[in-house]
């Protein structure tokens, strides 16, 4: 019987490690061309019944169709399903990021109560036009709704810090938060006049109607300033998922590292919340797809759970023009349905793993 020597052993794990790299770059570049596709599907779909070559003609020389369509298609169209993607990258990354720092495959934004606090800052805007702190007019909701979950967010690490506190606690806590949140929401439609009730009902149900340029700059600006923060912590995120202990033992500050990435993931929830109203499960979704195909190795992990999450938004904004013919419905409502079956599966899986 022959052995290989650690020379050959060698030459075989790096050729393994490439090939796996080569296939996750693969994975990452096909997510990405059937977002571009999926973005370019939602463009396409309205109530005009445009063909796709006229879209597409839009799109790229606009000055050579009809002012109609040009305004439709730049003005209408193409902001919601910018917005759409946006808003998936957002929910799919602060959530992926939520669960590496709490290790909990049921962390995110909307389930430890992020989006709740967001809602009901922004609710505050609607319903009584109150503003937090001073600031235009314009930015009283996105204000409030930042103000509102760095809150939450604040809570939840300041409870991380108390001694014999697990992630698990912190996960129930964040449950708490949201229930607590969603009792605030309920007594502002209580006491709203039904003008702003009817505001607040539909904003809150979530909608991609009202998506402008100035948003789609906005929330991409969130991403600009986030995304960069993910990415250089990634090898001590991936770290983090060995342990306390372990990334303490590699010279990590956990504790900064955790507050940190709150952060990031209330401003990333907040511009969603603010902008499209509460839209749940895609931050728990997108990451669970990312861990399937490629493991928790950030450097992959966050970009694919990022384009799973901008899949997902961007086909349930063409469902929610296409399931009913004339009817709008909420973005929020169709992403609960296609998220919950989802989230009663990971509850059940990790039951399995608890008791047996």
């Amino acid at each position: 019987m022959t052995h290989a020597s650690p020379a050959t052993a060698n030459a075989d794990s790096v050729t393994r490690y490439r090939a796996r790299r080569r296939h996750q770059r693969r994975l990452i570049a096909g997510l990405a061309v059937l977002t571009l596709g999926m973005c370019l599907a939602d463009i396409a779909t309205g109530p005009g019944q445009y063909p796709l070559q006229d879209i597409l003609a839009a799109l790229v020389a606009p000055g050579d169709v009809s002012q109609t369509l040009r305004v439709i298609v730049w003005n209408i169209r193409l902001p919601v399903a910018l917005m759409a993607v946006l808003v998936g990258v957002s929910l799919a990354s602060a959530g992926a990021e939520m669960q590496t720092i709490l290790n909990n495959p049921l962390a995110d934004p909307f389930t430890l109560g992020i989006s709740s606090a967001a809602s009901v800052g922004a609710a505050l805007a609607i319903t009584l036009g109150v503003s937090v702190i001073p600031l235009a007019q314009p930015l009283w909701v996105t204000g409030n709704a930042f103000l509102m979950a760095l809150g939450a967010s604040l809570f939840i690490w300041g409870i991380s810090r108390l001694r014999g506190v697990s992630v698990q606690t912190l996960v129930l806590m964040g449950i708490a938060v949201m229930f607590f949140f969603n009792a605030m929401l309920g007594l502002m439609q209580y006491v709203a006049s039904a003008e702003a009730l009817q505001q607040l009902v539909f904003w809150s149900l979530g909608s991609l109607g009202k998506a402008s340029w100035d948003k789609v700059g906005l929330i991409a600006a969130a991403l600009l300033v986030t995304l960069p923060i993910f990415l250089h912590a990634g090898w001590r995120l991936t770290a983090l998922r060995l342990g306390d202990m372990h990334a303490k033992a590699m010279g990590i500050d956990v504790a900064r590292l955790r507050l940190r990435m709150l952060l990031c993931c209330s401003l990333l929830a907040a511009m969603a919340v603010a902008f499209v109203g509460t839209v749940g499960f895609v931050g728990l979704v997108g990451p669970h797809i990312a861990r399937l195909l490629v493991g928790e190795d950030q450097r992959v992990f966050l970009p694919v759970s990022a384009l799973s999450g901008a899949l997902i938004m961007s086909l349930t904004s063409i469902l929610s023009k296409t399931l009913v013919p004339g009817i709008l419905l909420p973005i929020g409502i169709l992403t609960a349905l296609i998220g919950l079956p989802f989230f009663v599966s990971l509850i059940l899986r990790s039951r399995r793993e608890v008791w047996g």
